[in-house]
């Protein structure tokens, strides 16, 4: 019985769904999407995946890239059995049914045993790095705006997202602030 398709796994079909692609090709393509900030993939995911996925069936070989290229140059096309397994996955509710914990949370939930003043610095830090983060974001949903393709809308909606989120988590910090002291 084949192992069941992880997330990495999933972002791999997804991208090879859409062209064929060796492994350099497909960690290049998820450095230029910024799969980072949407999905917990490393390098190494992605080639771990890509034998996983050839042994079961769910992607083919679609040509080498020449001789002495190394298996990271092999170019990989989905089967139709990688199509339907990748649809059968997308198409389950537990999607819509997780919530990670974000590690920030997690600190939150731990903060009453730190010393006040190390509470007011992790506070502060966590403003900074959203202010941060949030003007990247901004300027990434500028240039998603301004490309053409299938996934454009797609990933416009969840950098919209994640602004609408660290913009509600800044104003909720300044509670935090005041009532944690």
């Amino acid at each position: 019985m084949p192992s069941p398709l992880t997330p990495a796994d999933l972002v791999v079909l997804a991208l090879l769904a859409e062209r064929p692609m060796h492994g350099y090709e497909l960690n290049q393509e998820l450095e230029r999407r910024e799969a980072q900030d949407w999905a917990a993939i490393s390098r190494p995911q992605v080639y771990y995946s890509l034998k996983k996925l050839a042994q079961g069936g769910e992607i083919l070989r679609a040509q080498d890239a020449g001789e002495g290229s190394g298996p990271e140059r092999v170019v990989y096309r989905v089967s139709a059995a990688g199509r339907r397994g990748l649809m059968a996955a997308l198409g389950e509710e537990r999607w819509a049914e997780q919530r990670p914990p974000s590690p920030f949370i997690t600190w939150l939930a731990l903060s009453g045993h730190a010393a006040p003043a190390d509470r007011a610095r992790v506070l502060a830090r966590r403003r900074s790095y959203l202010e941060q983060e949030l003007a990247k974001e901004r300027r990434t949903l500028a240039a998603i705006r301004s490309e053409i393709g299938p996934m454009t809308e797609v990933g416009a909606l969840m950098v919209d997202l994640t602004i609408r989120q660290w913009e509600v988590e800044l104003a909720w910090l300044d509670e935090v602030a005041a009532r944690l002291g």
